[in-house]
């Protein structure tokens, strides 16, 4: 199949196997909920041609709120595409890092400074070849829509698209796509979902043991403190649950 490249103001792309669907600002999202992943598959394969890839979108009431399932422009901050070169995701992590703790307990066995990052992965990663996982996101209760945005590589998306499902952390979207960037290069953790203010990445090389995925979990505490908040446990025992694990969840509810 051919898909016609982004063109703002032009309908939905020219493709026979696609879903009635529509632009919203910067994405195009089909009208109905997604019932069969190969067309998410299909997308996939077809990204080196069409320039679109594309991000399973969860029903959220929060979208209809604003008058749109999608937001357009409106309400978004502005597209960054063009900023998230030039941030590095050390820096920014660092940045992010929140060292406040009761007894210091939940930072061990690191500190109050940012650890660094986490070594590449020994296995092969490729993020464009990573689209396993889908099955399982389109087999839970949350209904998806397809969702396909222009970019050079997924990371970048929530830069495009001027993503503000952050915004309790930081404004800075393009420091965001900067991070996930980094772990597309590291792990092959490829942006999946797009939502309301979350974000489910599949990984094709994750951390194979505790010691590694230690510092991938303070990678993760800094990016979305609300996500590590929510999970029971000390920051090993969230390491622990990153082990050869396929699907990164983030949330800043």
């Amino acid at each position: 199949m051919t898909i016609a490249p982004f063109r703002p103001g032009l309908g939905a792309p020219p493709v026979q196997t696609l879903p009635p669907g529509r632009w919203h600002g910067r994405i195009w999202v089909s009208d109905e909920p997604l019932a069969r992943p190969e067309r998410y598959l299909s997308c996939v394969a077809e990204f080196d041609r069409s320039g679109l890839w594309p991000v399973l979108i969860p029903h959220d009431q929060r979208f209809a709120a604003r008058g749109e399932d999608w937001l357009d422009d409106r309400g978004h901050l502005a597209p960054a595409g063009h900023r998230v070169g030039s941030a590095d995701p050390a820096e920014v992590l660092a940045r992010w890092w929140d060292s406040s703790c009761c007894d210091g307990a939940c930072l061990r066995p690191f500190g109050t400074r940012f650890p660094g990052l986490a070594r590449r992965s020994h296995r092969r990663s490729d993020p464009l070849a990573e689209a396993g996982n889908t099955g399982s996101i389109l087999s839970t209760r949350t209904s998806h829509r397809l969702g396909l945005v222009q970019t050079s590589r997924p990371a970048d998306i929530p830069a495009h698209l001027g993503w503000t499902g952050m915004i309790k952390l930081t404004d800075q979207v393009a420091e965001l796509s900067a991070v996930l960037r980094s772990w597309e290069d590291r792990f092959g953790a490829t942006l999946l979902s797009v939502g309301f203010d979350s974000l489910v990445l599949s990984v094709s090389a994750p951390p194979r043991n505790q010691a590694r995925a230690l510092t991938v979990a303070a990678e993760h505490r800094a990016f979305s403190l609300p996500t590590y908040l929510a999970q029971p446990g000390n920051l090993r025992e969230y390491a622990a649950e990153l082990v050869q694990s396929r699907l990164w969840r983030f949330s800043w509810a």
